[in-house]
């Protein structure tokens, strides 16, 4: 019993270090409604580019992405394998 709940302890503590890690970084990139010039693709009066948005690129989210995920087998694995006492 001590060791399921140490799973879900551990992925408890990766899935909140995942939301963290993830919210840091794309809250440490700027402001996404930034006024743009109009000749970097960014139409005026409006949030959305033109083009693809190249501002919240996947590689820099991976880390965090893999903790949540990570957690989140180690609290299914912690969650299916403890059985109470009765």
């Amino acid at each position: 019993m001590q060791l399921n709940m140490g799973f879900i302890w551990i992925g408890a503590l990766l899935v909140l270090g995942g939301v963290l890690l993830t919210a840091g970084k794309a809250l440490g990139r700027g402001r996404l409604s930034e006024a743009k010039s109009a000749r970097r693709g960014y139409a005026s009066g409006t949030l959305e580019p033109k083009g693809a948005n190249a501002r919240l690129p996947f590689r820099a989210f991976w880390p965090g992405l893999m903790m949540l995920a990570l957690g989140a087998l180690l609290l299914v694995i912690g969650a299916t394998a403890w059985m109470p006492e009765t």
